[in-house]
């Protein structure tokens, strides 16, 4: 429906002279717009409680797709560890029922592969498409950089999942840590000022990647798993 400030040569005067109705023309590029739900399912993803970084993602990645069927269009979801595997886009509530019971299904496990994923994902994005990747993006920076460079001219949201535990690391003395992708013990004893260096990386990594996407005119967020998923959704669409 045309509204006061839109482009009066979009107007579809055929149907204006059927209906007395303004209406705009939707191009048919428009129409075919897919939307691309990109979750990260590696080991790291499955650390957090009571809402694991997966968890928290997949519900972003469900409420993107909720919103592209609202707007009656195709949402095509996808998941990535070692290897990527993609789910045909489609229209309509049962495939957004089928998205949701594979990522209950989903164990978190393996190695995130992002700059594989993005080789292998970017020969079936279309010429205009809405892209949203959820990940935690603990991966070299450099990868991050030629995965994001290889995107192209997209609507890109970047969301970057974290839980508060590794986020803002509080853990002192002895520890035994595990690590989530390799499944290694670690016995350590995390000082003061060990924390404080891991404080340091992780927040100038977190930099570096709103960096990269600012440069390439990403949208780039950074999501905390013990925020209300309905205060960071609506934080991502007001961009």
């Amino acid at each position: 429906m045309y509204a006061p400030g839109d482009d009066i040569r979009l107007i579809d005067w055929k149907v204006f002279a059927r209906t007395d109705n303004l209406y705009l023309k939707v191009h048919e590029e428009e129409r075919n717009l897919v939307v691309h739900i990109i979750i990260d399912g590696s080991a790291s993803m499955g650390f957090g409680k009571p809402l694991s970084k997966f968890d928290y993602a997949s519900m972003i990645g469900v409420g993107f797709a909720y919103l592209a069927l609202r707007d009656n269009e195709k949402f095509q979801f996808s998941t990535f560890a070692d290897q990527l595997e993609i789910f045909q886009p489609r229209r309509g509530m049962g495939h957004l029922a089928a998205m949701v019971q594979h990522l209950n299904s989903i164990k978190p496990k393996g190695y995130s592969k992002l700059l594989d994923t993005i080789r292998q994902y970017k020969k079936v994005i279309g010429s205009k498409s809405m892209l949203v990747i959820a990940s935690d993006f603990l991966v070299n920076i450099e990868e991050v950089r030629e995965a994001f460079y290889l995107l192209g001219d997209h609507d890109i949201k970047i969301i970057q999942v974290l839980d508060r535990v590794e986020k803002e690391l509080k853990m002192e003395g002895d520890m035994k840590l595990i690590d989530s992708e390799t499944k290694g013990l670690l016995r350590t004893f995390i000082s003061p000022r060990m924390r404080m260096d891991y404080q340091q990386k992780l927040d100038e990594h977190c930099a570096r990647i709103e960096e990269v996407c600012n440069k390439l005119g990403i949208e780039y967020h950074l999501a905390i798993t013990d925020t209300s998923i309905f205060d960071t959704f609506y934080r991502i669409l007001q961009g």
